[in-house]
């Protein structure tokens, strides 16, 4: 799309940016087979050189993965999780809002949670292939392992298990898991220095109260017909 238009659909390749209020979709592929299996629609909050900041607003329908029976994916056993049968469903987003910041070429996004009433809860750290741009949004692959950063600034890995089982599962490699435990520790040592975005005041930040929530297109899968970078 051009960056004056606030619907997602069009972009110009070659580095152009978004619009403040532009809706593009945020994809996920899945680590076995490569098919897009989580979308959210979201909405740009900002996108420049260094950052594309986006935000999913509460009750937005998505897309996720599910067991063939329709029960979630985290009630399968873990030495199960990976290889029993999935599909995909369509469900709406509960709880408060989730605003996504994403630097280019880094191995991690990063996700603010608050609770109700606006009363900021924790960071995410989000470890996942680097985002490649498309017309209409931003795809990539989730690498399992996570952090959860608090404003005392205390730190966790999260997902150890289920980073451990989709090795065990053949989803991940040993190069791909060293690498993936190396972008980890390198977001320890930002989170350590307090450095950007934690430092950044995006707790602060809040909604424009005139955005709409965007619709989930019919094509929420579809293949982009170009990247850039």
């Amino acid at each position: 799309m051009t960056a004056e238009t606030t619907t997602g659909r069009g972009a110009r390749p070659g580095g152009a940016r978004w619009a403040p209020g532009a809706r593009i979709l945020w994809r996920y592929r899945d680590n076995g087979d490569g098919h897009i299996h989580i979308c959210r629609p979201v909405t740009v909050v900002e996108d420049t050189d260094d950052l594309l900041a986006v935000w999913m607003a509460p009750g937005t329908e998505c897309v996720k993965p599910v067991l063939a029976d329709g029960s979630p994916v985290h009630e399968e056993p873990l030495v199960t999780r990976y290889t029993a049968p999935r599909t995909t469903t369509r469900t709406r987003w509960e709880g408060t809002g989730v605003l996504k910041l994403a630097r280019p070429d880094e191995p991690w996004s990063v996700w603010l949670f608050w609770e109700h009433g606006w009363r900021f809860r924790s960071w995410y750290v989000n470890l996942e292939e680097p985002r490649t741009r498309w017309a209409d949004g931003v795809d990539s692959e989730d690498h399992f392992l996570d952090i959860s950063v608090y404003p005392d600034r205390s730190w966790l890995w999260r997902d150890e298990d289920e980073f451990a089982q989709a090795q065990r599962s053949g989803l991940m490699g040993p190069a791909q898991a060293r690498r993936v435990r190396d972008a980890g520790r390198a977001a320890v040592e930002v989170i350590r220095a307090w450095g950007t975005p934690f430092a950044d005041g995006w707790e602060n930040w809040r909604p424009n109260p005139e955005w709409v929530v965007p619709e989930l297109p019919a094509d929420w899968d579809r293949t982009p017909a170009h990247t850039a970078p």
